[in-house]
């Protein structure tokens, strides 16, 4: 019997998640498409990845869980290929597993547990990713994820602390937290702890933790605990990646963000000031319904404004009863062209970013066979043979393209 397959799309929450599902599986033949509906694009993607799977597996089981099987399960039901459906609190339940229903989606709005089934096992990632918060309390007007994922809750901070100690031990150098608003950690708990408190309590309580990374942060809710710690600890990576999604004031106001252009650059500025290294990374959305030339151009700026060097761009596209679809829309070509621009403008950046790093010395993370990782401050770095999960000591020599080619720095005989 062929052994169960996840394929995850998406965010790294997702990531998370599959790694529970795998060990949920079992010895079943079963192929599980963990779906993504962030945009028109990642719905397509998914229908994509069911036709590929049954084509290269037709005698498994297919199930189809995740956000797009969230928002839209009688669509995915009615695929040909899928066998069943899950949602996305039903994909971490072992009952929804072994119950017989073809379609098991709960309304996720109504869901109010706190903490999810932690995964066992992340032995193919050297990099584990620890889900401690999902859902959203807030409503963009250009995103249906709230609909996938529910309102916000949160892992209390102990199972948190036992399941990355478990991981330490377990041999992973690197741990990543992950959720669907990061930074509203902790508002359902009591005491209402924030996410800098985690982190600290993280890094206390798992001394033989070497690296922490977060995932993307809403700026608005980075307060002085979290900025020092982002700024200060040599433990937490020096990359930070932002929640902007637009540089101009009128379509943050209509996207319903709660922070202004201005305070973006200045959280950019204020953040490499305090520690020089850090890479900021970002989203950002092209050709949003109202978006003239001159608000694109102010997105467009934003690159450079903030020293963006990990960007995720994506071309507007209207999500079915979210309220952006019902305004205005630019010409799709338009968007198209404009999301190209920005792409071209990010790449830009990135190249001279990379071409900075040339001569310096970094502590990479090898991820992947062939000599593969990242740097602390996430830059793609390949260096000589050495042991996947081990953390290299290396000078970066030359840039590859966007990989940076480094070798081992000699150890002092003791």
């Amino acid at each position: 019997m062929s052994s169960p397959h996840v394929i995850s799309l998406g965010c790294r929450l997702n990531l998370a998640e599959s790694e529970t599902i795998r060990t949920l599986l079992g010895e079943r033949d079963t192929i599980v498409i963990n779906s993504c509906a962030v945009t028109n694009e990642a719905v397509k993607q998914t229908r994509q990845a069911i036709r590929r799977a049954r084509r290269e597996r037709p005698s498994a089981q297919l199930v189809v869980t995740g956000c797009a099987a969230q928002i839209d399960p009688q669509g995915f039901a009615a695929m040909p290929e899928v066998d069943r459906v899950l949602g996305n609190a039903e994909k971490l339940s072992p009952a929804a597993w072994a119950a017989p229903e073809r379609v098991q989606v709960q309304d996720i709005l109504a869901v109010r547990d706190t903490a999810p089934h932690l995964a066992a096992s992340f032995a193919a990632h050297a990099r584990a990713f620890v889900e401690v918060q999902n859902g959203c309390d807030h409503r963009c007007t250009f995103c249906a994820i709230p609909y996938g994922r529910g309102n916000s809750r949160s892992v209390p901070a102990g199972a948190v602390i036992e399941r990355i100690a478990g991981l330490v031990d377990a041999g992973h150098a690197e741990v990543v937290l992950t959720g669907v608003d990061l930074t509203s950690y902790g508002a359902d708990l009591p005491g209402t702890p924030h996410l800098g408190q985690l982190v600290e309590r993280i890094l206390r309580h798992v001394p033989g933790l070497k690296r922490l990374r977060l995932s993307s942060l809403d700026g608005v809710e980075i307060d002085d605990r979290l900025f020092a710690l982002l700024t200060q600890e040599p433990r937490v990576m020096p990359h930070v990646h932002l929640s902007l999604q637009a540089g101009d004031d009128m379509i943050l106001k209509r996207m319903k963000r709660r922070h202004s252009r201005a305070e973006s650059v200045a959280l950019a500025r204020r953040l490499k000031a305090a520690r020089p290294d850090i890479a900021i990374g970002a989203d950002l959305i092209a050709g949003f319904p109202t978006e003239t030339e001159a608000m694109f151009a102010n997105t467009l700026a934003l690159i450079a404004d903030c020293d963006l060097v990990h960007t995720h761009i994506f071309p507007f596209s209207p999500r079915s009863g979210t309220p952006a679809a019902k305004m205005p829309q630019v010409e799709p070509e338009i968007v198209k062209a404009r999301a190209r621009l920005l792409r071209e403008r990010a790449a830009e950046q990135r190249t001279a970013w990379l071409a900075r790093q040339l001569g310096s010395t970094q502590q990479i993370l090898v991820e992947r066979p062939g000599d593969r990782g990242h740097a602390g401050n996430f830059a793609h770095v390949r260096l000589p043979v050495a042991p996947v999960g081990t953390i290299a000591d290396v000078r970066i020599e030359r840039l590859e393209g966007e990989t940076l080619i480094a070798t081992p720095i000699p150890q002092a005989s003791a």
